[in-house]
């Protein structure tokens, strides 16, 4: 039997190829608990570069498969988990006892107040774990369902088809790219970090100008 770690985006891709994108993103992209765990960003890339050939290597998934499967897995999550929030998503986030959970709420209520509903989503995104308690936090928080389908299509689309078309665009001007994704899917979880260090970064400079 062919043991497979979802949390690895390399044993993701070897294993399904473009389905195991659909399910993982889908997976991240709204299904709380179980999506902070799932690749987003690292799996999105990865998928891109080997979709990319070279005159020794043919390519090892369809361009066309893996955009179309990281597109319906980003939508179709975000809306499930909008769903969720709506039908109880409060009342699993005041009882559960997970503080990354809580902490990752706070920060998706938070986003939405500061930025508009809009933007929030769209930038939400591109934001690591984020992104996985912001679409339930949307519907508990009582974002209306128009307004959240056309945004959350919006940047689950940018999200999801840029990531994959930059890995695309690398590895085709890099050979043999593919044989160094280890690597590379540590440089991705360093940047896709960065937003949540400069968020942590702002929180911390506002409590501090508002205790003085």
């Amino acid at each position: 039997m062919l043991a497979v770690n979802p949390t690895d985006s390399a044993s993701v891709l070897a294993a399904f190829g473009a389905l195991g994108v659909l399910v993982v993103i889908f997976g991240e992209s709204g299904l709380l608990v179980v999506g902070f765990f799932l690749p987003g960003d690292t799996l999105l890339f990865p998928a891109g570069v080997l979709c990319a050939g070279s005159a020794q290597q043919a390519p090892r998934l369809a361009l066309w498969q893996v955009l179309v499967c990281a597109a319906v897995g980003a939508l179709a999550g975000g809306q499930v988990g909008f769903l969720l929030g709506r039908h109880g998503g409060r009342a699993l986030l005041s009882r559960t006892s997970s503080r990354r959970l809580r902490q990752g709420a706070a920060r998706a209520e938070n986003l939405l107040a500061r930025y508009g509903y809009g933007k929030a989503l769209v930038i939400g995104r591109f934001v690591p774990m984020l992104r996985t308690v912001l679409h339930p936090a949307a519907g508990a928080l009582g974002v209306p369902a128009r307004t959240f389908t056309l945004w959350q299509a919006v940047g689950g689309l940018l999200w999801s088809q840029s990531l994959v078309l930059a890995g695309y665009a690398l590895g085709s001007s890099i050979p043999r790219l593919e044989d160094y994704l280890l690597p590379l899917v540590a440089v991705i979880v360093v940047l896709s970090l960065l937003p949540l260090l400069a968020e942590a970064r702002r929180t911390r400079r506002d409590r501090h100008a508002s205790s003085r």
